[in-house]
C-alpha cells in the first residue's frame, strides 16, 4: 500500500493527527500532502487537484483568528509589555515599531494556523454538519 492510500485509511491517532497538522501548517492537502490547500490568501481550495478530497468541508471559522490572536497576544504582546522602553518612548514612535511587526507577523501566522486547523479537522474526521451523512437535519 503506497503512503498516499495508506494515509486516507489510517484510523484517526496520533500519527494521523500531526500528519494532517504538518501538511496543513506547509499549505497543503491533509489527505494526500499533495495538493494546495489555498487557492488565495485565505480562500481554501474546494477540492484537492491531485487526489480530489473536499477541503471546503472543513469548518475552519473563527478558529484560526482566534489561534493566532491566542499566540500572539499571549507569547509576543504580553512578554512585550515587560520592556520598559514600551511605557517610557513617546507613543509616535513606540506604536509603529510595535504595530507593524505584530501585523506582519499575524499576517504571517494566520494562513499557516488555519492550515493546521483545517489538517486536526481532517484527522479527527470533523466536517460541516450540512456535509454529514443526514445533511445536518435530525431524523424523524
Amino acid at each position: 500500500m503506497t503512503d498516499a492510500a495508506a494515509d486516507m485509511t489510517d484510523p484517526a491517532g496520533p500519527s494521523t493527527f500531526f500528519r494532517g497538522m504538518r501538511r496543513g501548517l506547509a499549505h497543503r492537502c491533509p489527505n494526500c500532502g499533495e495538493g494546495k490547500l489555498y487557492r488565495r490568501y485565505l480562500k481554501v481550495e474546494s477540492f484537492c487537484g491531485v487526489c480530489d478530497h473536499e477541503l471546503a468541508a472543513y469548518p475552519a471559522d473563527d478558529g484560526p483568528a482566534y489561534f493566532t490572536i491566542l499566540i500572539v497576544g499571549h507569547l509576543i504582546v504580553a512578554p512585550l509589555l515587560l520592556f520598559p522602553i514600551i511605557w517610557q518612548a513617546p507613543a509616535l514612535v513606540v506604536l509603529p515599531l510595535t504595530l507593524i511587526p505584530l501585523t506582519i507577523l499575524t499576517l504571517t501566522l494566520l494562513p499557516r494556523i488555519k492550515g493546521a486547523f483545517i489538517g486536526v479537522l481532517w484527522a479527527l474526521g470533523m466536517r460541516r454538519a450540512e456535509d454529514a451523512p443526514g445533511g445536518g437535519r435530525a431524523e424523524p
